[in-house]
């Protein structure tokens, strides 16, 4: 799972960061061991780093030829992850498999398992140029691609979706890569009851939220008895997707793929539309008018529908389901970030959710008909 990178510096400890002057010596004898004569140019630390993972960029020299990398470092256990584990190795495994298959991830080159290197697993992968839409400050508030017309978001909303069907028409890894479901269990069973498994790690010493309380009571109550399963994505949402190409609508890589697992494609669909909800929500309470024509929920189900053949079933459950995972996760944020003296306990513990409103309309039913 994955967090919103909106709150990624308020519950990040200094702990967690690594400066350049910690890592470049290591990763020089590294890459030498790898590739005799290899020379790290140059390493940076970007800003806006999210809390599941640590990105480093780096440009090594290869004999003649200078390749420009990413460096994705798994978080250290001293600074309290936001997630309880962390399979670097399987992440390697997943990208792999789906480029192969035609998915545009970036390119894996090396995975490291040994913390010794650097202090953490990482891996490293070819660097991609383009543009992801920001979660700081969200892509919503007006700042991206403001001169981009209705047709050329629908462009990049119906690619956008397309993604969503490539990755889904891929057959699933090698037997433990992802998450799987146990004898007897659905993929959606499944994955609520490690949602559930998540939420009482992180409500340890915090005594949880009646409201996801009651929402996960919900879900379970109405979890839709799906047994299809495809490969899923998992984060699926356009601040993990890099735009580029002649009119920066076309997806150039799909990033992130901690939450990769299987299940009904609408695990997916709902949390893509979700999740741009979510950015849409946030701009309107801002006073933004934010994006309302795009990635509506109508428009991403058709869209899907016309790609694949299959007609999203259930979505009124699917996209409050993704809001409460996203709660669930915010929650965890929260209380981490009390924990690390950046936050105090609200008295209500709901009001650790940002989004508690949106969570309980969908309980209710409401929240869609409410919309434009």
């Amino acid at each position: 799972m994955t967090e919103s990178d909106t709150f990624a510096e308020q519950a990040r400890p200094a702990s967690s960061q690594r400066t350049p002057d910690e890592v470049r010596a290591q990763l020089q004898q590294w890459f030498a061991a790898r590739e005799p004569g290899a020379e790290v140019l140059d390493l940076q630390v970007p800003q806006g780093n999210g809390m599941s993972s640590e990105t480093l960029l780096a440009t090594v020299r290869f004999g003649s030829d200078e390749r420009r990398l990413v460096i994705r470092v798994a978080p250290r256990p001293e600074s309290d992850p936001v997630f309880p584990t962390y399979d670097l190795p399987a992440q390697f495994a997943v990208m792999r498999h789906v480029e192969s298959y035609g998915v545009p991830a970036p390119s894996c080159l090396w995975g490291e398992e040994d913390s010794a290197v650097i202090g953490a697993p990482f891996l490293v992968m070819d660097r991609v140029d383009g543009d992801v839409p920001p979660d700081v400050m969200p892509y919503t508030f007006g700042a991206w691609r403001p001169d981009s017309t209705d047709a050329d978001l629908r462009e990049l909303a119906d690619a956008s979706v397309d993604v969503l069907a490539t990755i889904h028409a891929v057959p699933a890894p090698a037997p433990g890569v992802v998450p799987t479901p146990g004898p007897g269990e659905t993929a959606l069973a499944a994955h609520l009851r490690r949602l559930r498994a998540f939420y009482d790690w992180a409500a340890q010493n915090h005594g949880g939220a009646p409201l996801l309380d009651r929402a996960l009571d919900w879900a379970e109550k109405h979890l839709p008895g799906h047994a299809d399963q495809v490969l899923l994505w998992g984060d699926a949402r356009i601040g993990n997707i890099m735009y580029g190409g002649p009119s920066g609508t076309t997806p150039v890589a799909v990033l992130d793929w901690e939450m990769a697992t299987v299940g009904p494609c609408e695990l997916d669909l709902g949390w893509f539309v979700y999740l741009h909800r979510f950015f849409q929500d946030l701009a309107e309470l801002a006073g933004q008018p934010g994006l309302p024509g795009f990635l509506r929920r109508a428009d991403v189900e058709r869209r899907y529908a016309e790609r694949t053949g299959h007609v999203p079933r259930d979505m009124d459950f699917y996209t409050a389901y993704a809001a409460i995972v996203h709660g669930v996760i915010m929650y965890r944020i929260q209380t981490r970030a009390i924990d690390f003296g950046a936050a105090a306990a609200p008295q209500n513990p709901d009001d650790m959710i940002l989004h508690r409103a949106a969570i309980e309309a969908m309980l209710a039913g409401t929240y869609w008909e409410a919309l434009p």
